[in-house]
Parts: structure tokens; sequence; C-alpha cells
């Protein structure tokens, strides 16, 4: 045992007195020193890469919010996440009564190819039983998951055969896709939500305008609600559809001070007809570079509230280990010189939905007060836009404040929606392929029984989440919505199903369609600018 005296602490104190009276010591040997020092005292054993991972962390977060450090393995897993793809089965699952069941099997995956179906029950993955394990999700995700052309071997319950049987899978690449869906609204107006902006985003979007535009669409709802931004280039290449050859779509400005131009190559599938593109909040980045870029040339009507307000763009710098350094190099600005990045020293930076409420800004246009410093036009038919804290659509639209209540998201997060839905599908599945075995009779036909409704404000009433009276009728009709949407992704096997449930209840899809299914109001946005006549030569 060690006995620390009085002349011993005195000593210790008077060390650090003489070290508090060295010079100043080279920044890089004083990081250096440090971890040494930490390896040498500290009570407990510390690996060199956990203490470093640490101090680089702690570095950037003194930079600005977007800068960010990502050790070898976040980087490995978000290199997949931005890929496009992943390497898997092909299969949704939902977690209920301790079971794995299949909700939605992707077609032409290799889950797909071996015939399983939606409604199946996994028992085992490779010998260990799943079932009544409380096994999490992300565990099961990852026994699911694994190398390419690697095999998994699955045993089945299916409830038509009431036997268990046992398939293997080999491992394929999945398309994770940032087209989230995509469907005619009608016989002339298309749409498209876009999730993200990843490698595959271009590719995705000539295929999706590419089919819509076979379908008779002459004009399109871009939907990019949501969507946090990621590549830079997919956006430029996103814009390339919608603007003519040499179009900037924006420039930035480095440590330098200089400035880099990205302009359209001329290559896009839907440069003429009408565009209306929705944004809220939520809407970031890549999304914003977009969405100003349409803006500034008077190629499209925004439709939605105030976008995020991230100017900034980020550039990975790889570590020899494998981690990225991924450090805001340079501000962006949109065509007519906007910069639309918001102030970032402040906690509230993040707390984007909650600030903007409490702000009142969300319901009332009004709260927006842009300077006179921030004000610049359009370049075609010089519309008054603003830069400074995001991009303020054409047409603003208030949020839905019920739709944003917290008992939906609580109701939610417990998984009693999961649930409902899950026990409504497992005993209706047949005769609703029956009753409705195309999505449209589905969509307009449709009724949620009031019953299922009730079960999930019952249960949600037992768990501690009581319905308030003031909202009820419109809580219970936005819960019907959510399961309807639910119940109609896995029936039908796709995302778009649950998107064209879900908009049937959005104030900004219905506002931009009404706006592009009306040429006055389109052009009272957009004003028709008629070319300058040529002068003629003078002789």
């Amino acid at each position: 045992m060690r006995v620390w005296n009085k002349a011993a602490v005195m000593a210790a104190a008077l060390t650090g007195m003489v070290y508090g009276a060295q010079a100043q010591m080279n920044p890089k040997e004083k990081l250096a020193a440090a971890l040494k020092a930490i390896q040498d005292n500290y009570v407990d054993v510390m690996a060199d890469e956990k203490l470093v991972d640490a101090a680089i962390a702690g570095m950037i977060r003194e930079l600005d919010p977007h800068s960010r450090y990502f050790s070898r393995e976040e980087a490995l897993q978000m290199r997949e996440a931005m890929s496009g793809s992943f390497t898997g089965i092909g299969i949704e699952y939902l977690m209920q009564r301790d079971s794995v069941y299949v909700t939605q099997v992707i077609p032409e995956g290799p889950a797909d190819k071996k015939g399983l179906q939606p409604g199946d029950r996994i028992i085992a993955i490779n010998g260990k039983s799943v079932a009544g394990q409380q096994i999490s999700n992300y565990d099961i995700m990852k026994m699911l998951r694994g190398e390419k052309n690697t095999p998994v071997t699955l045993q089945i319950w299916r409830a038509a055969t009431q036997a268990p049987f046992t398939t293997e899978i080999v491992r394929g690449a999945i398309p994770d896709k940032s087209v989230k869906a995509a469907y005619m609204v009608n016989d002339k107006t298309g749409y498209i939500a876009l999730r993200i902006f990843n490698s595959t985003t271009r590719q995705e979007m000539d295929k999706a305008l590419e089919e819509l535009k076979a379908k008779g669409m002459q004009n399109l709802i871009l939907d990019l609600q949501g969507n946090g931004g990621g590549y830079v280039e997919a956006a430029i290449g996103v814009a390339d559809e919608f603007l003519k050859k040499d179009q900037l779509v924006f420039y930035s400005s480095p440590q330098d001070g200089g400035k880099d131009y990205y302009y359209t190559s001329g290559s896009g599938q839907f440069m003429e007809g009408k565009l209306v593109v929705m944004i809220d909040q939520n809407t970031a980045s890549a999304s914003e570079i977009l969405s100003g870029a349409l803006q500034d040339w008077d190629r499209a009507v925004l439709v939605g509230r105030r976008s995020f307000g991230k100017g900034l763009m980020q550039k990975p710098t790889a570590l020899p280990d494998g981690s990225v350094m991924e450090l805001t190099g340079a501000r962006y600005f949109t065509p007519s010189g906007r910069s639309i990045q918001k102030p970032y020293h402040g906690a509230q930076y993040d707390d984007n939905v909650a600030t903007r409420m409490a702000s009142g800004e969300l319901v009332n246009a009004g709260v927006v007060h842009f300077a006179d410093s921030l004000k610049f036009t359009t370049l075609v038919s010089k519309r008054t836009v603003y830069g400074g804290g995001g991009i303020m659509p054409d047409k603003y639209v208030p949020i839905d404040t019920i739709e944003y209540n917290g008992w939906l998201q609580d109701v939610s997060d417990a998984g009693l929606v999961n649930k409902a839905v899950f026990a409504y599908i497992e005993g209706n599945r047949t005769a609703l392929h029956t009753a409705y075995p195309q999505f449209t009779t589905f969509l307009n036909s449709f009724q949620l029984p009031a019953t299922v409704v009730e079960e999930v404000v019952e249960e949600a009433q037992k768990a501690g989440r009581p319905l308030q009276p003031a909202n009820a009728a419109r809580l219970r009709n936005l819960l019907a919505l959510e399961i309807k949407a639910q119940v109609a992704r896995q029936l039908y096997s796709g995302n778009t199903y649950y998107t064209q449930v879900m908009n049937s209840d959005n104030e900004s899809y219905r506002k931009a369609l009404e706006i592009i299914s009306d040429a006055n109001a389109y052009n009272n946005y957009l004003p028709v600018v008629k070319p300058a006549a040529k002068k003629s030569a003078k002789k």
C-alpha cells in the first residue's frame, strides 16, 4: 500500500508550479507529451488508438457542427451507407412477440429468388434460435448481413403450411435506394421523392424520369422534404436533369478565398415542363444546393418551409489507418451569390424543429425577417430571394402541429403501431389481397376498421401514454393514416405505396399539386420571360 504524506503532496504541487513556469512548447509536441503522460500515470491502461481517436474528435468539435471524425470502423459503415447498396438477403423484418417476421421481400433479391414471402417467421439463423430470445434488431441485422456470396441458413415457419422448413440463401448486393418513391399523380404529373444524395442517385433519377415520361409525365413534383443531403456530386447530377447546359449550379469558396464553379453538362431528361420542389425545415446541404439552383434559375416553384441552412461543404481526408476526418473545406453559394449558412455558434443549432416551433416560424411565415443585405435577385425573371439561414420557399406552407404531436411519436417508439399493423395483416392478408388486388383500389377505397385504432389507443393508455382530448379526433385520423400506409407497404412491397398514402394528408403536397395543375398559378410564381429581341445589324 502506498501512503501519501504531506511532503509528497507539496512536492507534487511544486512540480506543477515548475511546469507552469516553463516556456511554451510546440503544440504538436505538447499533444504527444499529454498522450505519454496519460499512458504513464493514469490509473487504468488506455489503448493508444482510443486516446488518439478521442483527441481528434475533441479537436474537430472546436471547428463547426459539420466537421466530423470517423474511426476506421465508422468510416467503413459510412462508405457502405453512401454506396447505394449493402450485402444481405433482401428482406425487411419486424420483431414482434419475440419473433422475427418478414414484412417485405425485395423483388429480384436473394430471398425473393428462394421463395421467401411476407408473413414468414424466421425461427433460426445459421442454427441459432431467434424465436423467444429477445434478440435486438441490430443483432438480427448482423446475423443476416455478411460478405457477398456467403450463405446464410434460415429456418422458416409459414402459417399457410403450418410447418417449418429450412432454406439456404446466398447473400448478395441489395440496393439501398435514394429515390424513396416515384409514381404518376395523374395523367400529366409525376412525383419523385429523394431521401438522400448518394453514389447511385443520378442513375436512379435517370431511371425514374424515363419511366414516368413513358407514362405521359409532362410536369413533376420533386420532394426534398427531410432530405439531409449527401454527396455534392449527386446534387450536381440531379440539377443536371433540370437545367440547361452550362448553367451554374453553385460555386464554392475554400480557405484560400478563390472560387470554384460547378456547371451543368446539358445531359438531363427534364429541362422543359413545370417543376415544383417541396422543401421543409429538415431539407439541408446538397438538397439546398439543388433547390437553391432551381430557384435562382427560375426553373422551379419551391413549396413548403424554410430549409435548414447548411452552406458548408465537407472534404473527406483519410488518415493512414483508414479513419477519416470529414472537414469543412469551403462555403458554397447559389448561382445568384447567396450563402444560406445559418449561424452555428449556439446550443440550439441542431435543435432545428424545436427552435423554429418556439419562434413561431413553422406556423407563420411573417416571423421570418431578412435584412436588406441578404436580398438577391433570380437570374431570369429577377424575382427577390434571400440568403442567410436557409432557402425560403416561394409558397410557404405552415406545419401541421398535430402531426408533430409527441403522442404519435411516443406510440410509434413504443412499437404499438408496428404491433397493430402486424396483427391486422396477419389476420387479413388473404382477404385484403382478394378485395384490393390493385394498389389504386386500396388507396381510394380501403378504410381501416376503427377497432384497430381504438386498440392502439387503449394500449397507449395502459402504457401511460393517454390520448389528449383536445386533439383526439385529428390524432386518431393521423394514426389510422399511418397504419394504412404501413399496411400498403407490406401488402404491395414497396415504399412508394407508403408514401402515396401519406401524401394524401400532406398539405405541402396538396399545394404543390394545386400550383402545378394551374397554369396561371404557376406563372404567377415563375413569370414567363420573353427573350430580348435581337438588334438588327447596322449597315
